[in-house]
């Protein structure tokens, strides 16, 4: 059986504002310290070259992913499914959202950080075609973990 098959009615559409709130449950959850404030998410909404996305099973939050258009590069700012929606393939199909986005705005590359501790996230960016090209130490704090930069050229 698919992943797909096995993921229950989930709807992906443009994050708004009222998102906010459950999206700040999973960001505590996932990234404890080093998670996102209210305050970044509504400046985010707020900008227009941003796209962003929820994935809502039962009209509940399970899922964001955030993206920048800029003229040189798309730069992933996030995706994050909750903990007990993981391995269902849902950050695949935010990425997958996002790549399309980055298509329809004729991106050059696409580009994302992601934690050099989280192995399971850097082969999905690999999958999708991404690539290592560096890295940026002690980039997440308060932890001080580096965080891997992975670009697919377009």
């Amino acid at each position: 059986m698919s992943v797909q098959a096995d993921l229950p009615a989930v709807i992906v559409e443009r994050m708004r504002w009222w998102h906010i709130r459950p999206i700040l449950v999973i960001e505590d959850d996932l990234f404890g310290a080093e998670r996102w404030t209210a305050g970044m998410f509504w400046s985010e909404l707020a900008h227009p070259d941003r796209y962003y996305r929820v994935a809502l099973e039962a009209d509940e939050v399970v899922g964001y992913a955030g993206l920048s258009n800029g003229p040189d590069s798309a730069w992933v700012h996030n995706i994050a499914v909750r903990r007990d929606r993981q391995g269902r393939g849902l950050g695949a199909r935010l990425l997958d959202d996002l790549i399309a986005e980055a298509i329809r705005n004729n991106a050059p590359q696409i580009a994302l950080e992601v934690a050099a501790s989280n192995a399971v996230a850097q082969r999905l960016y690999a999958m999708r075609g991404f690539e290592p090209v560096g890295v940026r130490k002690a980039y997440y704090q308060p932890s001080g973990e580096d965080a891997i930069v992975m670009v697919r050229e377009m």
